[in-house]
């Protein structure tokens, strides 16, 4: 048995190759010389790189959630917090990175705890803006569990705040949505936020 690391990558061959030819312009355009030692195969890389950062446009998130329900009498908060996560910012593509937040009240049926994560990633891997990132994932899992209530945080920083623009490096960026219990009791989102450990006040 040969040991080492073997690299396993699945890509759209034509897609990499069409999108490297306007990277390789993009380099051109930028001053830089692409056919230099450490350029000579970045079009090709930043191509994959794009194509596996926005790979949710190939996900179905509510599909992931469906795969693994199951019929249980439990009825109290199910939170699954500090999810990494890790986007691309609509207006500018540059990264936004931070954490979610994520909690539901069953009502008759759960989801097994790894989906959770997954559909975070499934949002998060497209072009977005953290608004609307936080709003479908809620409605995602308020959609299929039919839950008795949801409650999604996220807190991100953004690289187009960061590096560019006001250039404020420590600046956290924090979005909520809530349905049900979580919308109308505030006991109940009080407790969820006291689980997480932010303050919306």
């Amino acid at each position: 048995m040969e040991l080492g690391y073997q690299k396993i990558e699945r890509y759209d061959e034509a897609c990499v190759e069409e999108l490297a030819v306007h990277y390789k312009a993009i380099l051109q355009l930028l001053g830089e010389d692409p056919s230099r030692e450490g350029l000579i195969k970045s079009p090709e890389r930043i191509a994959k790189a794009m194509l596996f950062l926005t790979n949710g446009y190939d996900l179905a998130p509510e599909d992931i959630l469906r795969t693994a329900i199951f019929h249980e009498d439990y009825k109290q908060m199910v939170v699954v917090k500090d999810i990494e996560l890790y986007s691309l910012c609509e207006h500018h593509m540059l990264p936004f990175v931070g954490k979610a937040h994520v909690a539901y009240i069953p009502n008759g049926t759960i989801v097994g705890l790894s989906k959770i994560p997954r559909v975070v990633d499934a949002f998060a891997r497209r072009l977005q803006v953290q608004e609307r990132l936080t709003k479908q994932i809620k409605d995602c899992i308020q959609e299929v569990l039919n839950p008795l209530g949801v409650a999604v945080v996220i807190e991100a920083q953004h690289m187009c705040m960061s590096m560019r623009g006001v250039q404020k490096q420590n600046s956290v960026t924090t979005t909520s949505d809530f349905t049900g219990a979580f919308l109308n009791s505030p006991k109940t989102r009080e407790e969820f936020m006291h689980i997480i450990g932010v303050n919306l006040m």
